[in-house]
């Protein structure tokens, strides 16, 4: 990795706004002294910015050349539910809540950019984008339905992972992570006696063979060319040990990348249960939410980031998509609507040890930030020069 890149003055000062958002984590639409904090930094930066309070977005607006393109860059603010467990002197406050996904650090990164920005305005409009709710709830829609983004020529978003270490990025077209969909399934029988089990119908026996089946639908219903995965994350049945349950509850998710893929996962599921409401005579009943759409980035926004990405690290610091992944993330409703690029930030340093996302011991090499601010900086005037032709 280069030693010196454009953020690295403002290296500091993103070391101080991470830490203090790691400190305070809020889950999904509570993030109030997160905005706050936000809102605070974008005022000591003269940036003019909309907030319409708890649960919305913010908007910094930074226009240097009115007539020029309008791009935004997108970070995240909420927190996981979870007991962190890093030993940090800045670990977060409470038990039941950390930023184990590192959304502290995309909100510094873009800070970070934004003070590069008011540096040396670009030549059009910079949107500062600080989303709630992207673990729970696709705050992205939120951001959407405001109208904020309505002109906007290019949305450029990213995430921190232990995949690759610092200096190195991922920049690729096409599908980048997963179509997620979540179900639960009602198992109805009878309940009895665990002395004479003839009597009753066994939701726990159908919940077995329903967790033993399900796992079947990938490797023999689905074309292994395609990645996809069904997991069945929990179950719940029965009130003592001898007596059989009336009820049972399962609760899952799917992952898909391609949308025939999807349907034949949906249908294989719906002909489970079906199937063994008849064998068993009880009642299986299926509900599946949809959840968010695959991140599919575009051509020429993805060669956009992979410009401004060697300029700042070389050639040696891109690195290239081998798979999608099955992980899901609400920057694909932005895609939907305009175009853009989602890429990915080492953020393990030389000696740190691969930590996975999510993980209550989840944490970064703060020169990470150093990399998401310059390239944040960089991608804006490349996307400006873009647009401008």
């Amino acid at each position: 990795m280069p030693t010196e890149l454009p953020a690295e003055r403002v290296f500091e000062k993103m070391v101080e706004l991470r830490r203090a958002f790691h400190r305070e984590p809020e889950l999904a639409f509570e993030e109030e002294k997160t905005a706050a904090s936000i809102i605070a930094e974008l005022k000591r930066l003269g940036v003019p910015y909309e907030y319409g309070g708890v649960g919305s977005g913010i908007i910094g607006r930074l226009v240097g050349n009115s007539d020029g393109p309008i791009i935004a860059l997108r970070a995240d603010m909420d927190a996981l539910p979870g007991a962190e467990n890093t030993d940090l002197p800045f670990a977060s406050r409470y038990a039941d809540r950390m930023h184990a996904c590192g959304h502290d650090a995309h909100m510094a990164m873009v800070l970070g950019a934004c003070a590069l920005l008011v540096e040396q305005p670009p030549a059009g409009t910079v949107l500062f984008v600080f989303q709630p709710a992207e673990e729970r709830g696709g705050g992205s829609r939120v951001i959407l339905a405001s109208g904020a983004l309505d002109n906007a020529d290019a949305i450029f978003g990213g995430h921190v992972t232990h995949h690759y270490q610092v200096g190195q990025m991922m920049i690729s077209k096409g599908i980048i992570t997963a179509q997620s969909d979540r179900f639960s399934i009602r198992v109805r029988g009878t309940g009895g006696h665990g002395a004479r089990p003839h009597e009753a119908i066994d939701a726990v026996v159908i919940s077995g063979l329903l967790v033993a089946i399900i796992q079947t639908i990938v490797s023999r219903y689905v074309n292994p060319i395609h990645p996809s995965v069904v997991t069945i994350g929990l179950m719940k049945a029965g009130t003592a040990a001898n007596v059989i349950a009336e009820e049972a509850q399962l609760e899952g998710s799917i992952r898909s990348t391609v949308p025939d893929v999807r349907a034949r996962l949906h249908e294989g599921l719906r002909r489970i249960c079906d199937s063994l409401a008849v064998l068993f005579g009880a009642e299986v009943i299926l509900d599946i939410t949809a959840g968010y759409p695959p991140v599919v980035n575009p051509v020429r926004e993805s060669q956009v980031a992979k410009r401004a990405a060697r300029s700042i690290l070389g050639p040696e610091g891109l690195i290239p998509l081998e798979h999608p992944s099955m992980g899901s993330e609400d920057f694909s409703f932005y895609l939907q609507k305009i175009p853009g690029c989602y890429v990915r930030f080492g953020a393990r340093g030389p000696e740190q040890k691969y930590v996975p996302l999510h993980s209550p011991a989840f944490d970064i090499n703060e020169r990470v930030l150093v990399v998401g601010a310059s390239f944040f900086d960089a991608v804006v005037r490349e996307a400006m020069r873009e647009y401008a032709q």
